[in-house]
C-alpha cells in the first residue's frame, strides 16, 4: 500500500491530537483537532498506511461472527448489571487502594473502556460486562488508581502494579479483545 488510503475526516472540538481507527467493516476514520492543517493529516495517515493495511487484512481474515455488534438495546438491557458488579469490585479493591470518588457512570462509549475525571467521576463502558473478569478488574482498578494519579505517571503505573504485576500483558490482552467489540 503505497497510497494514501482512503478515510472519514472528522474533526473535533475536543480531539487533542490526531486519532486514527479501522473499524470492523474496513471504513478508516481519522479523528483530528479542529485547527489541524489537511496536509498533516494526509501525512499522518500516509505514515500510518502499512498499519492501516494490517489492520485491514486482519479483519478480512477474521470470521464475521467474531465480531459482536451492540446497540442501544444491549446497552439499556446491560447497564444496570454492569453497575452492579463494577460497584462490587470498587467495594473490593477500595480495601487495598483506599480512594475516594465522587460518583461512578456506566455509559455506552465507542473508544473508551473506562475514564477518571479530574472531579473524580468514574466512568466505565458497560460492555466490560462482556469480558473477561481480570481484564474487567484490570479496568476498573486502572481508573481508580487514576484517582491518585491523574496520568500514566511511572508512580501511577507502580499503584496498578500493587494488583496487577502483570499489566503489560493484560493491557495487551485488552487491546486483542478490543477490537472484538463495536
Amino acid at each position: 500500500m503505497s497510497e494514501i488510503p482512503e478515510y472519514t475526516l472528522r474533526k473535533s472540538k475536543r480531539a487533542r491530537r490526531v486519532r486514527l481507527a479501522v473499524r470492523c467493516d474496513g471504513s478508516v476514520v481519522v479523528t483530528a483537532p479542529m485547527g489541524v492543517n489537511p496536509s498533516a493529516v494526509e501525512k499522518f495517515v500516509f505514515s500510518k498506511r502499512r498499519w492501516i493495511s494490517d489492520k485491514l487484512d486482519l479483519f478480512k481474515s477474521m470470521d464475521s461472527g467474531a465480531v459482536r455488534k451492540f446497540s442501544r438495546g444491549d446497552y439499556l438491557k446491560h447497564k444496570e448489571k454492569a453497575l452492579e458488579i463494577i460497584k462490587e469490585r470498587i467495594a473490593f479493591y477500595g480495601e487495598i487502594y483506599r480512594c475516594s470518588f465522587n460518583r461512578i457512570c456506566v455509559k455506552n462509549q465507542r473508544t473508551r473502556w473506562g475514564s477518571c475525571s479530574k472531579k473524580g467521576n468514574l466512568n466505565f463502558n458497560y460492555k466490560i460486562i462482556f469480558l473477561p473478569e481480570i481484564l474487567r478488574d484490570y479496568i476498573i482498578v486502572h481508573e481508580m488508581c487514576h484517582l491518585n494519579e491523574l496520568n500514566h505517571s511511572p508512580k501511577f503505573w507502580a499503584l496498578v502494579g500493587r494488583v496487577f504485576p502483570n499489566y503489560l500483558e493484560l493491557r495487551r490482552d485488552l487491546r486483542k479483545q478490543g477490537i472484538l467489540f463495536r
